[in-house]
């Protein structure tokens, strides 16, 4: 069920896991989620991705709480955990189980990696105990397709390019795709905006909601942020972490890779100052139309 809401009212979130803590690249992602949802008046929450244990950073947690807070953002409503939503995620893998519309999978990793590409269905008729397997979500034959804000029409083919993808692991931990599209529905979230690198995953999840019967947010895909070698900038690639005393330039430059033009006298300025200025002058159309953008040019 998702949370009680006016129908017409914008509801944003921020969504960051805690294996690492804030970089730049976070920092570009909070701030066009915020603004996007800030200019029109809308909420804005943040909700910690923590439903991979052996990934996450002692610490993290808290640590990009404090970021954000330093940096002048500003949530509505207590931080949601999705740890504390397993209920929720696995009665919907239930209600998958007994529709035959997800299925259990002892592929081992080995007779995967002989088979790149769309998993080859392998289990799909095969019955297995749901019991130390992962579980699968049986794809249609079919292409999935939305207009995302930025990055324009985007299509994939399930059953061609995915095929039957894991909604929770053979170690118990649920998925991040089960797991986002349930979270976004009960908070009520309208506009999803993210980084490009989750662009691919989003016909999953319109298939997903499609099945269970939530509503479908509007999708804003930003650019990555590009290191000189080529990786994203990342908590995997060891990204240096958001100074706490460096908010007000660091949210300037993040700014200007939105593709917005903050005034001059705002160099200098506390945090508070430059965010209600972005809002009120917040333009989602200026951001670069495409999917990636060089950190080295961003200055």
């Amino acid at each position: 069920m998702t949370s009680p809401r006016p129908a017409d009212r914008y509801v944003g979130r921020f969504a960051p896991t805690p294996s690492g803590y804030l970089h730049f690249g976070s920092l570009f992602a909070a701030l066009a989620s915020y603004l996007d949802a800030r200019a029109v008046g809308g909420g804005w929450l943040l909700r910690m991705e923590d439903i991979d244990p052996p990934r996450e950073m002692p610490g993290a947690q808290a640590a990009i709480v404090e970021t954000l807070r330093r940096y002048g953002f500003v949530w509505d409503g207590a931080m949601l955990r999705q740890s504390q939503r397993q209920a929720a995620y696995e009665a919907a893998i239930e209600h998958l189980l007994d529709a035959d519309l997800a299925y259990a999978c002892t592929c081992s990793r080995k007779q995967l990696q002989a088979h790149p590409g769309a998993y080859p269905g392998f289990c799909r008729d095969a019955g297995h105990a749901p019991r130390d397997a992962a579980i699968r979500l049986r794809v249609p034959d079919r292409e999935y397709h939305f207009c995302d804000r930025v990055q324009g029409e985007y299509r994939q083919h399930l059953g061609r390019e995915v095929g039957d993808f894991v909604i929770r692991r053979r170690d118990g931990l649920v998925a991040y795709q089960l797991a986002v599209v349930l979270d976004d529905a009960w908070q009520g979230v309208t506009d999803v905006v993210r980084g490009a690198d989750l662009l691919d995953s989003t016909p999953r999840q319109l298939y997903l909601q499609e099945l269970l019967g939530l509503p479908q947010p509007r999708y804003l895909h930003l650019p990555l942020i590009i290191q000189p070698d080529g990786h994203k900038l990342g908590k995997s690639y060891r990204s240096p972490p958001l100074p706490p005393d460096e908010a007000s330039p660091l949210l300037l430059r993040a700014l200007r890779a939105l593709g917005q033009q903050p005034a001059a006298e705002l160099a200098g300025a506390p945090a508070a100052e430059i965010l209600a200025w972005a809002v009120a002058h917040w333009d989602a159309g200026r951001i670069p139309r495409t999917r990636a953008l060089a950190e080295a040019q961003l200055r």
